[in-house]
């Protein structure tokens, strides 16, 4: 590669950002002088190039972080100096989000620069009380440990929870892109955390490549570019669809295309269309014109990262602007308008029209992480499967099935009427409760996808970590080895339901959209350790043997009945501020449909056990088979040897007590 490539292209990038930063800004108007209390020009543009370099330091550093983890060997040079690369795009998205947190100050106050006690006195305050400045101090803390951690870290396994720490400092930033009570709120912080972090990964990733390019062979580049391909691929598909729908939440309707908000949301658009024509020509020509050894491919691949990171400038710079451009859509605060019911107040969104049983499957709320998630399980499930079939090895069908099956409950119970309702009502929460921990595991358990993994993904070679040594690292694990012992996993599938609905972990997981989403994570993780130790295919340090299998399950459930019991027989209201205060006019009385709940938690919750303890029950009945059939087999080979031998035991022992 050219010297001037490896300068070009960071050049690039950086400078097409400021410009399209300062041109959108012209156009959109976002850094127009305000009618009252202006904060200056400084502010007014300083505030959104700040911001550009916050997303620019971040993509650094998680894009680095991320193929530190992914695509690099840490018995190379590489590895190193990916991590320098990080350290150093963590500072810049640290001083930058300490710029950005006191421009936004200064725009929020609007108070005079000075040296005196009453400013510094507002700062404190500003960043102690006010939510945007805890936001963007909690963004610029994080931002600095991530700078320490990569300059200190050099262990292959820490590096993930590192780079799972700067991914975490990207949620502030996400939580404020929208008022917390207006409609869509949820959607909104969703579809722009993913939208951030899958397009630092992108970003990132190409500015790590062409920083290590001098200590990346000519074989080696071509190995990080294939597998950087990859995570490109995914990235793309997540930003476009994040990206959508962040920008229908603030547009709205089509005619709002043609306000300035519009316009730089179809260019910023258009940039993306743009790089997702550079990847298929990355995947389809130069990769493989590369493996070739064509030097004249190489240097025009060189030429078009190039090209992409300025297509990336674009984006990027329209991102930063249009954070400051008026959107079409305002933005209406419930408890901003006197006529909001109290369910308006409290949740951000409309109370939906009264529950029956076919709203259940009419009424939809799609949370766009758990759509992904889904997506992403059942495409790669079903590759790995082809994979197989390919080189002629079986994969039992019922196991695809069972794992298409459970993913696609959990799409439903995650976006479907149960997630529209379960917001109002206690005993639709508590539905989505036992589906997410009972019947999604029995689903997905049997399908068996770390089997799957260790036999379909290829194995690395060359000391990095791909997907299969992840995967086989964490389920070998000490943490994963505690945690699926069976009497550890009972403990924490029964335990935590009396924990979390006696605990603020209940409110917490009700009222905040973060808080959900950690239930969600936590009833799956919990529930589908429970049911691996059952009737689990993949590979655990210990399983119990099948009578005390049915033992377990029996006591665990009957710990989990006589909770649904406790709810069903209770007369204090769960939430009461909540669940009690919605002013529904329709359905059945908060302290009623709590009890619901409980009745729900003990009856239906049931219906899995069955099913489980039959599932059991018939690996326990083709267990005894197979060991028939070993000693039968082992019979034929030995001429019955192990018989001979024992009643010649039995004849001397007759013969010794005589």
């Amino acid at each position: 590669m050219p010297r001037i490539v490896r300068v070009a292209g960071p050049a690039a990038l950086l400078l097409v950002a400021v410009l399209s930063t300062i041109a959108a800004l012209a156009y959109g108007g976002g850094a127009d002088a305000q009618l009252l209390a202006d904060p200056g020009p400084v502010v007014r543009w300083g505030l959104p190039i700040a911001k550009l370099l916050v997303n620019i330091g971040a993509a650094g550093a998680i894009g680095a972080l991320v193929l530190t983890c992914f695509a690099l060997s840490p018995r190379d040079d590489e590895f190193n100096a990916a991590l320098d690369f990080a350290a150093a795009s963590a500072a810049v998205f640290t001083v930058a989000s300490a710029v950005t947190g006191f421009f936004t100050f200064l725009l929020v106050t609007n108070v005079p620069l000075s040296a005196d006690d009453r400013f510094s006195a507002t700062v404190g305050q500003f960043f102690s009380q006010i939510e945007i400045g805890q936001a963007w101090l909690g963004t610029t803390l994080l931002a600095a440990a991530v700078t320490v951690l990569c300059f200190a870290v050099r262990n292959q396994t820490a590096i993930v929870f590192v780079t799972a720490l700067a991914v975490v400092a990207l949620l502030p930033m996400a939580q404020q892109g929208h008022s917390a009570g207006a409609e869509g709120h949820d959607a909104a912080v969703t579809s722009l955390f993913l939208h951030l972090g899958f397009a630092a990964v992108w970003l990132g990733g190409l500015l790590t490549i062409i920083v290590l390019r001098r200590q990346l062979g000519n074989g080696r580049i071509i190995d990080v570019i294939g597998r950087y391909s990859s995570l490109a691929l995914i990235c793309f598909i997540v930003v476009a669809t994040s990206g959508y729908v962040n920008a229908s939440l603030r547009i709205g309707t089509l005619d709002n295309l043609l306000t300035p908000f519009g316009i730089l949301v179809v260019v910023k658009a258009a940039a993306l269309i743009a790089l997702g024509c550079f990847g298929v020509v990355q995947r389809r020509y130069f990769i493989e014109r590369m493996q070739r050894s064509a030097k004249a491919s190489r240097n025009w691949f060189w030429w078009l990262v190039v090209v992409e990171l300025g297509f990336m400038g674009i984006a990027s710079g329209a991102a930063a602007a249009l954070a400051r451009t008026a959107t079409p859509v305002a933005e209406v605060v419930a408890t901003d308008v006197p006529t909001s019911t109290p369910a308006q107040v409290l949740t951000g969104e409309a109370l939906p029209p009264e529950l029956t049983f076919s709203r259940y499957f009419t009424e939809w709320n799609f949370d766009l992480a758990w759509a992904l998630f889904c997506a992403f399980g059942i495409i790669f499930y079903l590759a790995g499967v082809w994979r197989l079939h390919r080189r002629g090895d079986k994969w039992p069908v019922y196991r695809t099935v069972l794992w298409v099956l459970g993913l696609l409950t959990l799409f439903y119970i995650t976006s479907g009427g149960v997630a529209v309702y379960e917001t109002y009502l206690f005993s639709t929460h508590m539905l989505m409760h036992m589906v997410l921990t009972m019947l999604v595991p029995v689903l997905l358990v049997p399908g068996a996808p770390v089997t799957l993994a260790a036999r379909a993904i290829r194995k690395r070679k060359d000391g990095s970590r791909g997907p299969r040594e992840w995967i086989l690292l964490a389920v070998h694990s000490k943490p994963a080895g505690f945690l699926s012992n069976p009497f550890v996993a009972a403990v924490l599938f029964a335990g935590s339901l009396w924990v979390f609905y006696y605990s603020p972990l209940f409110s917490w997981a009700t009222t905040d959209h973060t808080g959900h989403q950690w239930m969600i994570v936590h009833f799956l993780i919990t529930g589908y350790l429970f049911v691996q130790s059952l009737i689990g295919i993949d590979p655990v340090p210990y399983r119990l043997p099948y009578p005390f299998r049915l033992l377990l399950l029996l006591g665990t459930m009957a710990f989990h009945a006589f909770f649904g019991v406790a709810i069903m027989t209770g007369t204090g209201l769960f939430l009461a501020d909540w669940y009690g205060a919605m002013g529904r006019p329709w359905g059945p009385s908060a302290i009623v449909d709590q009890q619901n709940g409980g009745g729900i938690a003990w009856s239906i919750g049931e219906i899995p056990t069955i099913a489980l303890a039959i599932a059991v029950a018939i690996q326990w009945s083709r267990s005894d088979e197979r060991e028939t059939r070993r000693r039968d087999r082992n019979a034929d080979r030995t001429n019955e040897a192990e018989l001979e031998e024992y009643n010649a035991r039995l004849a001397r022992l007759a013969a010794h007590d005589r």
